[in-house]
């Protein structure tokens, strides 16, 4: 025991908590560990899953991970999703529109959100337009902005690209993009590419020359049958031929591409990260990751796209973390969900978005938290939806139980990611319908209530210490009620999140609030909300 760290009250919870520092040689990349408790019932086990009373496996213990870390800045930042097409426009429309594109009016046309012309519709946003609206990103507390695809291609979502040595000139060109993150620099921000480390486009140079001469290098660098000459292709979407990782070809050309944008990029998302260098009896997915990880340069941040479960692609030697769908949207969606919710699946999990209660998704949450290392879990982007998902404000039918979810992102540990346009209330049934272009010019769109509680939230997280890199604690949870700690030695916070009405809670002796918002003014629960409260006489 460290002396000086000991026999201190930590969040006035009683008599107070002793804190214990020892030190380890690890002698593995990753080193499990665990904590056997002798009490008066017995043995138990305190492990990243919580207290057992029986012997249980490993998995679930805490980690202590020796890979190469992530960059600092990481783990404190506030990341905004844009979708470049759909958030500002610097001038007119282009004359002519792209052959593949149906041009749509920015504040008349309603965005289809299903079948023929969902990727074809064309909004015309650019990389200058973004510019143009740095200063409400700020405003929010973001400090990192990250792009879905910004390369040429025949849809709106550019994930077909059909090259990456150059950005669309539809999106404004090299030169924007220049202009983009100069600006984003010189504020102190970041910026995010997207990368298609699985697939091409069916019109990109290297399938083009693959799919033309049987002899061609670039033949090995996509899944064909030699008995048909089919391709493997992204889900059976033939413009998206998959990428074959067992090809040198693939590593170098793939390296050169992350190599080349070190500059304007500060880091990458990467697009099924979890399908990367996976096809039926192949596995690089580890290797692909490694592999471009390294390619970066130190500072950058590479964050993995996994919809379910990404334990077992983690806490290794490439992504630094995962977009933690499995780990936080659902659960947070399960316990906030609207009464009526016609959803009908769950990010391709069939049975739409069930409803269950505060101790449910309180099991999830720690479920997936136990099964990575707190260093992968804090590098994680938490976030309430996304370009692929319904939009949250439609998930919860409310306001109120909107902006409860926004507190849990905002102070619960891993990286918030907030997909543009949920600040101002935005709705959307599925990943296509929520790509609604911004209303900036559209007043009765922009919810004011629901923006201020945003710059309110996420400033809060960006100002409190304990929120970006303190330890967690769960204190409680019933079935509408989840209270929990976010401390550092210095501090502790306490939140309360409610989804119903319910009983006062009991505070420490010394308590001031900080934040409450939601339909209550006190705390004591009168409908949705969220409290947070600093213990103080540390």
């Amino acid at each position: 025991p460290d002396p000086a760290r000991t026999g201190r009250p930590v969040g006035g919870y009683g008599a107070g908590d002793d804190w214990w520092r020892a030190e380890v040689t690890p002698v593995n990349p990753v080193t499990r560990y665990r904590f056997l408790l002798e009490t008066t019932g017995g043995q138990a086990w305190l492990t990243a899953a919580g207290l057992f009373a029986h012997d249980l496996p490993d998995s679930g213990d805490f980690r202590l991970v020796c890979h190469e870390p992530p960059p600092a800045w990481m783990a404190g930042s506030i990341v905004y999703q844009i979708f470049p097409d759909r958030f500002a426009r610097s001038g007119p429309m282009p004359d002519p529109a792209p052959a593949w594109a149906l041009p749509r009016d920015w504040d008349r046309d309603p965005v289809i959100p299903s079948g023929p012309g969902t990727a074809e519709q064309f909004y015309g946003g650019d990389l200058d337009g973004v510019v143009r609206h740095l200063g409400h990103i700020e405003s929010l507390g973001a400090d990192t902005v990250y792009l879905t695809p910004i390369f040429p291609a025949r849809s709106n979502h550019r994930y077909d690209a059909a090259d990456f040595d150059r950005v669309d000139p539809l999106l404004g060109g090299d030169a924007a993009l220049r202009r983009l993150a100069d600006a984003l620099h010189g504020r102190g921000m970041r910026l995010l590419g997207d990368i298609t480390a699985n697939h091409t486009g069916d019109a990109h140079a290297w399938f083009t020359a693959a799919v033309s001469d049987v002899r061609a290098p670039e033949r090995d660098m996509y899944y064909f049958d030699p008995d048909t000459g089919d391709y493997e292709s992204w889900w059976g979407f033939k413009s998206l031929p998959k990428l074959n990782w067992g090809s040198p070809l693939v590593r170098d050309r793939m390296r050169q591409v992350l190599t080349r944008w070190t500059g304007p990029f500060d880091g990458w998302r990467v697009d099924v990260a979890n399908m990367t260098g996976r096809f039926g009896a192949d596995d690089h997915n580890h290797e692909a990751a490694a592999l471009l990880r390294r390619a970066l340069p130190p500072g950058a941040a590479f964050v993995a796209e996994h919809n379910h479960d990404a334990s077992s692609d983690l806490d290794r030697d490439g992504w630094h973390g995962t977009m933690n769908y499995g780990g936080f949207t659902r659960p947070v969606w399960s316990w906030l969900r609207a009464g009526t919710l016609g959803l009908e699946h769950f990010l391709g999990v069939p049975g739409g978005v069930p409803r269950r209660d505060g101790l449910a998704a309180l099991a999830t949450l720690r479920s997936f938290a136990s099964h990575m290392s707190w260093r992968s879990l804090v590098h994680s982007w938490q976030l309430l939806d996304s370009h692929d998902t319904p939009r949250i404000r439609t998930v919860t039918g409310s306001r109120e139980r909107h902006l409860v979810a926004l507190g849990l992102q905002a102070t619960l540990p891993g990286t918030p990611m907030v997909f543009a346009g949920s600040e101002f209330g935005l709705t959307g049934v599925n990943g296509e319908h929520s790509r609604t272009p911004m209303p900036w010019n559209r007043p009765a769109d922009r919810d004011p209530a629901t923006l201020a509680a945003y710059r309110d939230l996420l400033g809060l997280r960006r100002r409190e210490p304990a929120l970006r890199h303190g330890g967690l604690r769960w204190l409680h949870a019933d079935a509408d009620c989840l209270v929990f700690a976010r401390e550092t030695y210095e501090e502790t916070l306490l939140v309360c999140a409610r989804r119903a009405p319910g009983a006062p809670l009991a505070l420490p002796a010394r308590a001031d609030l900080v934040h409450n918002g939601g339909d209550t003014n006190d705390g004591t629960g009168d409908g949705p909300s969220l409290s947070v409260w600093r213990v103080i006489g540390r």
